[in-house]
């Protein structure tokens, strides 16, 4: 048991400092290409790494659809179209700041997926939870604005960047929750198919792109001089990071596994100072909130299961002596 605890906090270390660092690394490789052919090309390799390892694991037949192929696709689409491509294009139009804002957007994806199951679940939340969920945007708030939110809503050019860094981060609190008409695969067969049908779809946009002349084919001497950035990429926050995290939280609970989310920007804010980038004081302040926001979210909503289970173990210890 305490193995597999060690072995499941491991993993989902790895996956939030994988994910923290990833920032940093593609801000460093949209220097010689853009985020569109950068994000098919590594996820058109961590997809044939996973397709290998599910053929290996599970056999053609793990391929099969099962009629879902449609909520496949749609899954598939916001994870690995929407969430990949528009993070990094929107970090790319910010520039140095977009390394942060889209970091703590990352870190944010625990309260939105809270304030999506309210909209459309109509589940309220407690209100500690909702206070919560309102400090740790207040603090997401000081980073992508740095401070000054009158300036950076008078500025189309901040704006829609962080519009499509919330939009890629909502299609992957979209696509963690269609796990669940999974639930009889594994973590392994719905990561490779969907990611599969995402990538397709990222492919088809990004070539659209191309022949609308947004965006152009990247030169030989440009790919090569990301490799390394690329092999980083695939490796860790691709690969390692997507199967690792899927394997935590069924070690240690999502409840356990969420806690880890803190060293998303714990590790990107790292990196940045150590790279020598400019870090502000709202950088600072916002990334502590979204922590204790996390933290304190995390430590009331296990006391009030704790709370319901001693309620629940008094009432049945009542009706049986009655």
């Amino acid at each position: 048991m305490k193995n597999s605890v060690l072995l499941g906090a491991i993993l989902c270390f790895i996956a939030a400092v994988s994910w923290g660092a990833m920032f940093p690394v593609a801000h460093a490789a949209f220097k010689h290409i853009d985020p569109f052919y950068f994000t098919i090309i590594r996820y058109g390799f961590v997809t044939i790494i996973l397709v290998a390892l599910l053929l290996w694991k599970e056999g053609i037949q793990a391929f099969r659809f099962e009629g879902k192929g449609l909520h496949l696709w749609f899954f598939g689409t916001m994870a690995f179209t929407v969430y990949n491509l528009f993070i990094f294009w929107g970090e790319d139009l910010l520039g140095e700041s977009g390394v942060m804002a889209a970091s703590i957007m990352e870190s944010l994806m625990p309260m939105i997926s809270i304030v999506i199951i309210w909209m459309i679940f109509k589940k309220r939340p407690h209100l500690f939870t909702l206070i919560c969920v309102l400090v740790s945007f207040v603090g997401a708030v000081f980073v992508i604005t740095k401070g000054d939110i009158k300036a950076f809503l008078g500025a189309t050019d901040n704006f829609i960047p962080s519009m499509l860094i919330l939009i890629a981060v909502v299609g992957w609190v979209i696509y963690t929750m269609g796990g669940s008409e999974f639930s009889g695969w594994s973590a392994l067969r719905y990561s490779t198919v969907s990611c599969l049908l995402g990538t397709i779809t990222a492919v088809v946009i990004t070539v659209g792109a191309t022949l609308f002349g947004y965006i152009s084919i990247p030169s030989v001497d440009g790919i090569k001089s990301i490799i390394p950035h690329l092999l980083f990429m695939i490796i860790f926050p691709g690969v390692i990071a997507l199967l690792g995290w899927n394997i935590g939280v069924s070690l240690l609970s999502p409840l356990n596994a969420l806690l880890f989310i803190n060293f998303v920007p714990v590790t990107t804010l790292l990196i940045s100072i150590f790279q020598g980038n400019h870090v502000t004081t709202f950088d600072l302040l916002g990334t502590v909130l979204i922590i204790v926001s996390l933290l304190s979210n995390n430590i009331f909503v296990r006391m009030s299961q704790k709370k319901e289970l001693i309620q629940h173990v008094q009432t049945n210890f009542s009706e049986s002596i009655s």
